[in-house]
């Protein structure tokens, strides 16, 4: 039997024009075939190399990252992508907004296959420590959101492999990012609190889905601990600074949504309150 020719290594053109093709894929909202199909043997390490380059074509049109989002905490969205460990992408202050209640409107005109993600944000007033577990990244944060991300993928059908939504953003769209609780004021116990908290996801009055804080890798802090580890371990990645915020993955499954729908959430177990968004043209 014949050996198997390994696949060509990327070269750093390759990786150029990976990243040009990815970023006016997002600007247009168009579709494109996955990458890791067109390219054998194109693991996380390039896709991360190829999301650097699309990140620092952002910032040259002067967009500012205040944070990074996780994706893929939730093992229940594993089975359903064939994805098996959790990314990390930048955000913006292009694709965050700050609420000042707990509603939002979002136009979905820019975005290709978008879904919803209800999730948990925590914004740190100090760079947590790499080692110092749950309990570290607990004493770094000064409060505590529910937040709703819309993500998006522009690989047809959400038909992808974990390099693929490297390189796509980690899927993000927006961060709809609701009342910042300090968080001390999550509960008598915070760290429970953000592990055992439910929620109930709506669409247009009728329930879609329940979920809890233990579906974010455990807890959304421990989703931190995961990530903090992972950034240390990427070349072209920096620590988590104080200042940022960090979106820590979904709570329930991500649902389609469609322009005129209405969606909205209800916790219980932790002192957040639910948001309710609506969805334009």
């Amino acid at each position: 039997m014949a050996e198997r020719t390994p696949p060509r290594a990327l070269s750093d053109a390759d990786l150029d024009a990976i990243a040009r093709e990815m970023k006016a894929a997002q600007d247009a909202a168009l579709p494109l075939e996955p990458f890791s199909a067109r390219h054998p043997g194109f693991g996380l390490e390039a896709a991360y190399a190829v999301a650097h380059r699309v990140h620092e074509m952002r910032m040259a049109e002067g967009a500012q990252p205040v944070g990074r989002k996780i994706g893929f905490t939730n093992a229940a969205m594993w089975a359903i992508h064939g994805v098996r460990d959790p990314v990390w992408a930048p955000v913006y202050d292009t694709t965050v907004e700050l609420l000042a209640g707990t509603s939002a409107t979002c136009a979905l005109g820019g975005f290709h296959e978008p879904r919803i993600e209800p999730e948990i944000v925590l914004h740190f007033r100090a760079a947590p420590a790499l080692g110092g577990g749950p309990d570290g990244v607990l004493e770094s944060i000064d409060w505590v959101a529910h937040g709703f991300e819309v993500v998006q993928s522009h690989f047809p059908e959400w038909r992808f492999a974990a390099p693929d939504t490297v390189v796509d953003r980690g899927l993000h769209a927006r961060l709809f990012v609701g009342p910042r609780l300090p968080v001390e004021e999550t509960g008598l116990a915070p760290a429970r609190a953000l592990e055992s908290f439910t929620l109930e996801l709506f669409r247009d009055g009728q329930p879609v889905e329940s979920g809890c804080g233990a579906n974010v890798l455990g807890s959304p802090l421990a989703a931190i601990v995961h990530l903090i580890a992972l950034l240390a371990r990427q070349p072209f990645a920096k620590a988590l600074a104080a200042g940022e915020l960090v979106t820590t993955g979904t709570v329930t499954t991500a649902h389609p949504v469609q322009p005129g729908e209405t969606w909205r959430t209800s916790l219980q177990g932790i002192s957040l309150p639910g948001l309710e968004i609506g969805f334009v043209a």
